[in-house]
């Protein structure tokens, strides 16, 4: 298929000069575990298929996209899909997966950062940030991501935005705090090795100042199982 302008060639996704780019920590992390993270990461969440239900576009962005499985029901609803990881080792599973199901001529998978979006300004008409805010080490980047994401909305764009939060019943902590934690949570491969990640887990006021703090305008807000989440558009 012809590439779309929202397409960019692959970037590096860690550039170590520049304080917006993923740390090396959050691709090695990440690519350390792809093949065992991909295995656990079968289905769509309830959530994201409820965003999608009944929008439509020419452009679909996944930021974060991990495996993909959130590029599927994308794929779905718009013409052209950029699906977005820092880690390289879970974008070669991704690729796999859509060949695999049958949606990888409209999938393109690029190497890059949240916090600096190899995407075009103004293309996307839909697009999810679910499950990755929360691994970009200090507000600064995770605000950046998030004015990144407005970017890249087209006029009437609309995005899903999720991370954990202190409402979530693992933690012991208080939902209705002003600002939330930082925390390392493991990663169990086959085996018993464990893998360190980072995670800020937000309180949900934390979440809506950090949205509001950035280039994006709140639609809606949510608890959701223990997530925040946010149907969101560009200012």
């Amino acid at each position: 298929m012809t590439q779309d302008p929202a397409d960019a060639p692959e970037a590096d996704g860690v550039d170590a000069a520049d304080s917006l780019r993923s740390p090396p920590a959050a691709a090695s992390t990440y690519d350390r575990i792809a093949t065992h993270f991909s295995k656990t990461r079968e289905h769509a969440w309830p959530e994201v298929e409820s965003f999608l239900d009944g929008r439509s576009g020419a452009v679909g962005l996944d930021v974060g996209c991990g495996n993909g499985r959130h590029c599927e029901p994308l794929a779905d609803r718009v013409d052209r899909v950029v699906g977005v990881d820092v880690s390289r080792g879970v974008l070669l599973e991704a690729r796999t997966r859509a060949r695999e199901r049958g949606y990888g001529s409209d999938v393109s998978f690029v190497s890059g950062d949240a916090a600096a979006l190899p995407v075009a300004d103004s293309r996307v008409d839909l697009a999810v940030y679910v499950a990755a805010l929360h691994h970009l080490r200090t507000r600064e980047r995770r605000v950046a991501s998030l004015s990144e994401l407005a970017r890249t909305l087209a006029p009437g764009g609309r995005a899903l935005v999720s991370a954990w939060s202190t409402a979530h019943d693992r933690f012991d902590a208080d939902a209705d705090a002003e600002a939330g934690f930082d925390t390392t949570i493991d990663w169990t491969l086959p085996g018993g090795k464990t893998v360190p990640r980072f995670y800020h887990i937000y309180a949900p006021r934390e979440f809506d100042a950090d949205l509001t703090a950035s280039d994006l305008r709140v639609v809606r807000s949510v608890v959701s199982s223990g997530n925040c989440y946010a149907v969101v558009a560009p200012e």
